[in-house]
């Protein structure tokens, strides 16, 4: 899927068209890579696989930025930073990755959640 990112990604507001792709070993996991430089990417997941109880209020400012008209168009993924393991791997959980599946429009949402972590465990 190709996914176009307005404002580009925090950190990366210069690159906006995104791929995602499922990773083969482990289809829970996502890989999304810059089409600009392929160089630029991110492994994700969702958050519910981490979290089972995982809760998001996406405001009206990104409703209406995605064009989101149903809860089922979305499709929200959270950034892995890996470490030498997936033990020592986290997940951010503060800063969801959203997106409208209808019309391929994304953006990174930062919670001021304090229930959910920057580095949360992945495993």
């Amino acid at each position: 899927m190709e996914v176009l990112f307005n404002k580009g990604i925090p950190g990366f507001e210069d690159y906006h068209e995104f791929t995602i792709t499922n990773i083969e070993e482990n289809d829970k996991f996502k890989m999304i890579t810059s089409k600009k430089d392929e160089n630029i990417g991110f492994v994700a997941i969702s958050p519910f696989d981490i979290k089972k109880d995982y809760e998001i209020d996406l405001n009206d400012e990104t409703i209406s930025e995605l064009d989101i008209k149903d809860p089922k168009d979305v499709l929200v993924l959270n950034i892995i930073t890996l470490g030498k393991s997936l033990e020592k791997s986290t997940v951010n959980l503060k800063a969801p990755i959203i997106i409208n599946i209808k019309n391929k429009k994304g953006k990174q949402l930062i919670m001021q959640d304090d229930r959910y972590k920057v580095k949360e465990p992945l495993v």
